[in-house]
């Protein structure tokens, strides 16, 4: 899949839950491979801050990301908006603001979602980078017993439970199985409060822009007619009658478990931090930013360990080219063949699969007594794959051949030895220019990269 930006632009504008301020945010397109960039066009020289995990400062009641270097350099509450990019397919996105967090607006995302199809997505030429989930992530807050669990799955979803000592809010359960549900499902869940937490937030100079309109307010433990007047009062809001326990807003819940579906809304807002879309199921169990931010540092801290997540790969499935049809592609034959099927193909990548034998015949010198597969063949292979990849851009590739003109920036991290299976995963990193293309390309054992190469080719019809 290609990545997405927005097709055009548009604003939105309101107050700031924290602050009070009047605000506004225009979402912008972006080029490929920004992802998602917050400017504070406020500030001088309009400094910028990805949205991506490590960038997280804060997570009180929000996420906060910001610069290090500069502290008043920040944008808080930026969840919401990011759900609904996220849940857009949206991979690309400059929001410019005037202001250090983003408006509330009715406190969940329905006003995103909906301004974000009016303005229509534009799909790029760069290919989509997923984080393929393969094996069970799991943290946990051991103070509170909450605890976010990533499943490997073909696609995203999402299951999330909350429990609260309350008499109005106790127990609830939300479910996203199919991202493409959110607008209907999920994305009008609004934020929520208890009236208890009103004070000390106040006290902490917060939700200065809070009330009825952009947030549920629960009254669940009942106090004197005179203090839940002094606090609608310091909220700017009707005063409610201190009798009657439940919730205090004028319009009615969306949903009979909003607070629940608006926490699996936070979870997405605080997972788009990763960078990439995700291909896993996510059970939360009273999840919170803080949670929700530490799951989306442990998979950045991955992807910054090893930038490319190794290809799958399913013995089992019918290759795209066997060994026969490589054999028609290729002039390389024993013991220069060195790719042995392609299980993956797209128009810009390429996936090839080498077993490397105990009777491979290098290894009788390289070396008897540990048997090592020289590196320049593990370089050759990936430039046989990459021929591939360049023969799919002609037709009747059978005529022509592929020659390598310059190999540059080759890095050899672990051995391959008899028994390993190298996957070579090779992509175009410029477009097809006079028949010349510059590849890069990554060799796997398993998920590590063992091997990696960028190389330039040159196509020519046989004689």
């Amino acid at each position: 899949m290609k990545q997405i930006t927005l097709k055009n632009e548009f604003a939105v504008s309101g107050k700031g839950l924290h602050t009070g301020l009047a605000i506004t945010a225009t979402f912008k397109p972006a080029e490929a491979n920004t992802g998602y960039v917050f400017r504070r066009i406020d500030l001088e020289g309009q400094p910028t801050i990805e949205a991506v995990a490590e960038n997280v400062t804060e997570t009180r009641r929000g996420t906060v990301i910001g610069l290090r270097s500069r502290k008043e350099v920040r944008v808080s509450t930026i969840e919401h908006a990011l759900a609904a990019l996220y849940a857009a397919g949206i991979d690309n996105c400059l929001i410019d603001v005037n202001a250090p967090e983003l408006p509330i607006l009715d406190g969940s995302a329905i006003v995103y979602t909906n301004l974000i199809e009016e303005a229509g997505l534009q799909e790029q030429e760069a290919e989509k980078e997923y984080y393929i989930v393969k094996q069970r992530i799991k943290v946990v807050d051991e103070e509170t017993g909450s605890s976010l669990i990533v499943l490997p799955d073909d696609d995203f979803s999402i299951d999330t439970m909350i429990e609260f000592d309350s008499t109005v809010l106790d127990n609830q359960f939300a479910s996203l199985d199919n991202i493409a549900d959110f607008k209907k499902e999920i994305a009008a869940s609004r934020t929520f409060v208890f009236v208890r937490e009103v004070l000390p937030l106040l006290q902490n100079n917060l939700i200065k822009g809070g009330d009825l309109d952009n947030a549920i307010v629960i009254y669940d433990m009942p106090m004197t007619q005179e203090e839940l007047d002094h606090l609608a009062d310091l909220m700017g809001i009707p005063h409610k009658s201190a009798k009657e326990l439940g919730y205090l807003n004028n319009k009615p819940l969306v949903f009979n478990n909003e607070p629940a579906r608006h926490k699996l809304l936070d979870v997405m807002g605080d997972l788009a931090l990763i960078g990439r879309p995700l291909k896993g199921r996510i059970v939360a169990t009273r999840p919170g930013h803080t949670l929700n931010t530490t799951l989306a540092k442990k998979i950045r801290q991955e992807l910054r360990h090893q930038n490319v997540q190794a290809p799958l790969y399913n013995p089992n499935k019918a290759p795209l080219m066997d060994v026969n049809r490589i054999r028609q592609l290729l002039p390389h034959r024993y013991p220069m063949l060195l790719v042995d099927k392609v299980i993956e193909m797209g128009k810009n990548y390429i996936v090839g699969v080498k077993n490397v034998s105990g009777n491979e015949p290098f290894f009788a010198g390289h070396f008897p007594e540990e048997p090592v597969m020289p590196g320049v063949l593990q370089i050759e292979a990936m430039a046989q794959v990459g021929g591939l990849l360049v023969l799919g851009t002609v037709d009747e590739p059978e005529r022509y051949s592929t020659y390598f003109m310059k190999i540059d920036n080759v890095k050899f991290r672990q051995k391959v030895v008899p028994g390993d299976t190298l996957i070579f995963h090779v992509a175009f990193m410029t477009p097809m220019r006079r028949g010349c293309a510059v590849m890069k390309g990554y060799a796997f054992v398993g998920e590590k990269i063992v091997s990696e190469v960028e190389f330039m080719a040159q196509i020519v019809k046989n004689k």
